[in-house]
């Protein structure tokens, strides 16, 4: 049972991001512009087919890596989770210097280097997502009960969180906000108390506001989303493209590749919008399709979580459901205008490689977490002995 639900999962992940690869090349069509093979890396079509192939060999390789050697029984020293974590500290620390980061549309957020011929991103805060996710189920699965003391085990896990939130908070609003809510609803499933939960909750919406009223770019936004009419001609455009793509696609679509928002008309439509472009070419149907496989994939993912016998394969199967399910809420919220907008890609989807090799590497963990579980539960502890 358990094999045929990881199997079900690895499925609709390969399907996601080959659906993504064929709606990224579409949607990275300019009829202006003649294809160089030779600069293939340079457009993010060809980078996201190259891409595919890639990350479906990390989810496999992932999923043939024992997770229970993550958790930190033995001692954080000898866990690889505490690395993880330091290691995407380090790198949000270091994007910020300017000649190790790379400004991209206003924001200090990517590595960008040489590898032979090509140049290379990397986004340190999907990293720093996971290793959050990773380390609070080491933390709650290694202290069990004990999360429910407050200034001991609770605290204690929120302070090294709030690190990696407010690093990210520098860099990207959006993404700190859904790291912390994340890491909140984490320690709800672990067995924090609720008082507990809701204490540093001011704290949190002081600082989020703070940062907010501070940034004239982002009080624009939530101006346009509340009086998208006044903002329709600047901070509301993209928002307004979206549902001009999604709305002219009707119930079939006008067809793969005959979308024409793609062509100057939606900023950010390979990445942040991909699912507009999905809804003009495949229609309500299309977007049915995809949102149906992200239920599927949750439905999956909670069956993992509830049949687990291990309380860290739970916790840790149960953060990466969590991350996957409401990075998608939150990519499809903003690009059907129910959300403001912000940039927030829809997982296996939306153009980037590190998104999504990332992704399917987290993906992969939860493959071994299905398949572990069909093992005898006592055989699994006498291994860790």
């Amino acid at each position: 049972m358990y094999n045929q639900v990881a199997n079900s999962i690895g499925a609709v992940v390969v399907l996601l991001m080959a659906i993504g690869a064929v709606f990224v090349f579409s949607a990275s069509a300019d009829i202006g512009q003649e294809l160089d093979l030779q600069k293939f890396y340079d457009y993010p079509g060809l980078r996201q087919i190259l891409f595919f192939p890639l990350a479906c060999l990390i989810l496999f390789t992932a999923a043939a890596f024992d997770y229970r050697r993550l958790r930190v029984r033995r001692g954080w020293m000898k866990s690889p989770t505490l690395y993880l974590l330091i290691l995407s500290i380090a790198l949000l620390i270091l994007v910020l210097i300017p000649g190790f980061g790379t400004r991209i549309n206003y924001a200090r957020r990517w590595f960008r280097f040489a590898v032979g011929p090509f140049k290379v991103s990397f986004q340190p805060s999907e990293l720093a997502k996971w290793a959050s996710v990773f380390f609070l189920a080491a933390f709650c699965e290694k202290y069990g009960p004990g999360i429910r003391s407050f200034w001991k085990r609770f605290v204690p896990a929120c302070c090294i969180v709030g690190v990696v939130v407010g690093l990210i908070i520098i860099e990207d609003l959006g993404t700190a906000a859904f790291v912390a809510v994340l890491a909140f609803l984490m320690l709800i499933i672990a067995g924090a108390k609720w008082w507990h939960v809701l204490a540093p909750l001011p704290f949190g919406v002081l600082a989020f506001v703070g940062v907010l009223v501070r940034s004239p770019a982002r009080m624009r936004r939530i101006a346009a989303f509340l009086d998208p009419e006044k903002w329709s001609d600047s901070v509301a455009y993209q928002a307004d493209q979206s549902l001009i793509a999604i709305g002219s696609g009707g119930l079939l679509g006008k067809g793969l590749g005959g979308g024409i928002c793609k062509y100057g008309h939606l900023p950010e439509d390979t990445t942040d919008f991909i699912f507009a472009i999905i809804g003009e070419e495949l229609g309500f149907l299309g977007n049915a399709a995809v949102i149906g496989l992200f239920i599927i994939f949750l439905w999956l993912g909670i069956l993992v979580v509830v049949r687990c016998k291990d309380r860290f394969g739970q916790l840790l199967a149960g953060g990466i459901v969590l991350a996957i399910g409401i990075q998608a809420a939150l990519n499809i919220g903003v690009v059907t205008v129910v959300l403001p907008t912000k940039g927030i890609p829809l997982p296996f989807v939306s153009a980037g490689g590190t998104s999504m090799l990332l992704s399917s590497a987290a993906v992969g963990v939860l493959l071994n977490i299905a398949r572990q579980s069909a093992r005898n539960p006592t055989e699994l502890e006498s291994q860790d002995e």
